[in-house]
This record gives C-alpha cells, sequence and structure tokens, in this order.
C-alpha cells in the first residue's frame, strides 16, 4: 500500500501542477485577448468619429452654390464602402485587412480631394462651421493613428504568449490564434492633409 501512496502522490502533484499551468496560460490569453479586442474598438471608434464628421462635413459642403456634385459623390460613396466593412479582431485574415485598408484609404483620397476643390469657395473657407468640422477631422486622423498603434501594441503581449514554448502547445489544445496587427498602406501613416491658405 506504501510502495502506492508514493507513485500516486508524485502523479496528484504532477497533475495538479499541470491543471495549474494550463489555467493560468488560459485565463492570460483570455485577458490579453480581451484587452486587444477592445482596443481594436476603440480604432473602429475612431474610424466612425471620421465618417460622422465627414457626414456633417458634406451637409455643410452641399450648401455652397455650383459646388463639384462628382466629387461629393466621389466622398460619398467612399464613406458608404468604408462604413460597410465590420471587422472581428479575433478573427482577422490578410484579406480582411487588406480591404479594410483599401476602403478606408479610398475615403482619405477622396477627402482629400473634396479639401482640394473646397478652395475655390471663399463662402466654405470662412464658414466656421466648416472650419469646425475641419479642425476635429484633422484631431480625429491623428486619433486614429494612436487607436491603430495601441491596437498592434496590445496584440503583440497576446501573440508573444501563444507562440512561446510551451505555452504554443497549450494554445491549440485551447483554440487561441495568432492575432493579425494592423497594416497600413503606404503613407496611410499620416493624417489626411486638411490644411488651407487663408491668405489668397
Amino acid at each position: 500500500m506504501k510502495k502506492l501512496l508514493l507513485p500516486l502522490i508524485v502523479l496528484a502533484v504532477i497533475g495538479f501542477g499541470f491543471y495549474s499551468w494550463a489555467v493560468g496560460f488560459n485565463n492570460t490569453a483570455i485577458d490579453l485577448k480581451e484587452n486587444a479586442t477592445e482596443t481594436w474598438g476603440n480604432v473602429e471608434n475612431s474610424y466612425q468619429r471620421r465618417n460622422d464628421l465627414i457626414g456633417n462635413l458634406v451637409k455643410t459642403v452641399q450648401g455652397a452654390a455650383d459646388f463639384e456634385k462628382g466629387t461629393l459623390v466621389d466622398v460619398i460613396e467612399a464613406r458608404a464602402k468604408a462604413t460597410a466593412i465590420n471587422i472581428d479582431p479575433t478573427n482577422i485574415t490578410p484579406e480582411q485587412m487588406a480591404q479594410f485598408t483599401k476602403v478606408q484609404s479610398g475615403l482619405a483620397g477622396a477627402l482629400s480631394k473634396l479639401m482640394v476643390v473646397v478652395e475655390r469657395y471663399p463662402e466654405l473657407k470662412s464658414n466656421q462651421n466648416f472650419l469646425k468640422l475641419q479642425d476635429e477631422l484633422a484631431s480625429t486622423e491623428n486619433q486614429i493613428l494612436t487607436a491603430r498603434t495601441r491596437f498592434n501594441e496590445a496584440v503583440k503581449p497576446y501573440n508573444k504568449h501563444i507562440k512561446t514554448f510551451p505555452n504554443k502547445i497549450l494554445a491549440g489544445w485551447f483554440g487561441f490564434d495568432n492575432m493579425k496587427y494592423f497594416s497600413s498602406e503606404n503613407g496611410a501613416e499620416k493624417p489626411v492633409d486638411v490644411e488651407f491658405d487663408f491668405k489668397k
């Protein structure tokens, strides 16, 4: 009986150690993944704020006499495409990220074109509502850059946690997959240029 007791104790200790390791790994992975998911929500909130501001900007610009309708249509269509894409940050594929980046870049390009056209309309350049929206838009572009950076910073410890040995063994068992970093097109890290020369 005593001969069996020692092996049982050793097995119990090993089993408890494995259980504690697995629970610790799982709970840490969940915490890190939730944190990354939350930061992606902040990225989406920043883009949503930009979309809302663009909607208000379009309404303000539409009030200008004889404003180029084609330019407004481009912005409206690009905005519609940008708001149509929703991404689950826990299951981002490279294709989804590329599509998300493409439509956001398309919206930024259409917005830049709109801002250039506005130069021809003195009544818009002196419109206080327009000027306020312009300032808020510039601020939001910086918020977007910050939110994307923070998302990548949150993804890094999660990916590191599930990739390091021996954690990667448990990651497969518990179904924890690598999260994709936010990657943008070249130049997309720069805020949309919404500066004007009011000295004309």
